[in-house]
């Protein structure tokens, strides 16, 4: 399948994909096949079991697969290395850590150093422009240090978002991420991440929550049956075709 001229560079692709776990008898995917250009704001969703996380963890490259390809702007994962290029929250991140003993700015400066520039900026300093940058974007630098079990839902919610952003990624990856979150939060969060996404970053939010990412995104890729599709978008969405 040729590739459309107007489209935008791809982020993520992939092509014929099979896999399957070697515990099961049946592939999960026999032929997944599915593109994401380059600063497109897109849904994943799908009910337990459909292979969200699989796919995720392909992505990754923390699964291989039988065959066919997935690539990562224009590079095969198995030979990817800008992995500080790739932000990725996993699911209940917001929860688990709530009994950390660690400030919001140590656990925002933590992404920097496994992003692979820590050398830029010495741990536990007063000051470094990519950490002072992402509170600033997530809008918490007013809690910088306030310890990580302090705050509520929603504000450790921007907190990890910051940690991934803080080696200022081209694509974030987000894994259920308004789990457990009171709706004034989610509110929040999607005005944040709809900021994020006029900055030009390529951003892919997980979910089984169709109504609520239908709301949000410009693209919707529905995983059933080991299949992959995509959604239209209703008349009156923001992201239509006919508003823009």
């Amino acid at each position: 399948m040729s590739m459309n001229p107007n489209m935008n560079p791809l982020a993520i692709q992939f092509s014929g994909v099979r896999f399957r776990y070697k515990e099961s008898a049946t592939p999960l995917f026999e032929d997944l096949s599915f593109r994401i250009g380059e600063g497109e704001y897109v849904g994943l969703v799908g009910g337990n079991g459909a292979g969200k996380t699989t796919v995720l963890r392909l992505l990754l490259g923390l699964l291989r697969p039988d065959s066919g390809e997935v690539k990562l702007f224009g590079t095969s994962v198995a030979d990817f290395s800008d992995w500080a290029s790739i932000g990725y929250v996993p699911q209940y991140v917001f929860q688990r850590e709530r009994e950390f003993p660690a400030t919001v700015r140590e656990i925002v400066e933590s992404g920097h150093s496994e992003g692979g520039s820590g050398s830029l900026c010495q741990f536990g300093a007063a000051s470094c422009e990519p950490v002072d940058e992402a509170l600033k974007r997530a809008e918490i630098s007013h809690l910088a240090h306030r310890r990580i079990g302090e705050l509520s839902g929603g504000e450790r919610q921007r907190v990890f978002i910051a940690r991934a952003l803080v080696s200022r990624p081209r694509l974030l990856v987000l894994d259920e991420p308004t789990a457990n979150v009171d709706e004034a939060a989610q509110e929040k969060f999607f005005a944040f991440l709809a900021s994020l996404r006029a900055l030009g970053m390529t951003i892919v939010l997980v979910s089984h929550d169709l109504d609520t990412v239908f709301q949000q995104v410009e693209k919707v890729l529905v995983l059933e049956g080991g299949t992959l599709h995509e959604k239209p978008l209703k008349p009156g969405h923001p992201y239509h075709s006919s508003n823009t």
